[in-house]
């Protein structure tokens, strides 16, 4: 199996199956074949390169301790993987969840890369563009229930539960960034910034 090719599900399994096995060369090849993927989701939530790249540190350690529980009839191994990611940064957001925003000086461009994925292809897209500029002006937990309902399609109840929060604030949240964001992407020229 290359390292360098697409890995479908069924090579993530094998690498991960060998992971929980402790091979360490299988581990080092899931590494190669997903990290770019996981961190650039890191990057999305945590809007901070350092914090991505301790929550993707963080995620792989218990990635190689975990592995061996991984169970495929439960989630395929991406899905698995996602949220093992996805959990830790938001144990990070809740950690210091004033210190979170946007790095003024780091466009969403700077993590892009060539093996772009549909969610990081449409972020470079001008309309999106245009709406992460927007997105600044949401709180950090906020921002994270907004781009966990679109991007993994939750509902406000998973919302509430994967974020710690009442359903209530949760459903606030949502609707007053909404209007936030309807009035930002409405404001003359949002689209021509780049």
């Amino acid at each position: 199996m290359a390292i360098n090719s697409i890995n479908t599900p069924a090579d993530l399994a094998e690498m991960l199956a060998k992971t929980g096995q402790g091979d360490r060369q299988a581990f080092a090849q899931l590494y190669q074949a997903t990290s770019a993927k996981l961190f650039g989701l890191a990057l999305r939530i945590l809007a901070s390169r350092d914090l991505a790249e301790e929550a993707l540190q963080d995620a792989f350690v218990k990635i190689w301790h975990s592995a061996d529980t991984y169970k495929a009839d439960k989630a395929a191994v991406m899905t698995w993987m996602t949220a093992i990611v996805r959990n830790r940064c938001l144990d990070l957001l809740r950690a210091a969840p004033k210190e979170q925003g946007l790095n003024e000086d780091e466009s969403f461009d700077d993590w892009a890369n060539d093996d772009m994925g549909p969610m990081e292809t449409a972020a470079t897209r001008s309309d999106t563009k245009a709406l992460m500029q927007c997105m600044k002006q949401l709180a950090p937990l906020q921002r994270q229930a907004f781009a966990l309902s679109y991007f993994h399609g939750l509902a406000h109840e998973q919302l509430a539960l994967q974020l710690a929060q009442p359903l209530g604030t949760v459903k606030t949240w949502l609707r007053r960034g909404l209007e936030t964001l309807k009035n930002c992407m409405g404001a003359s020229g949002i689209s021509e910034q780049r």
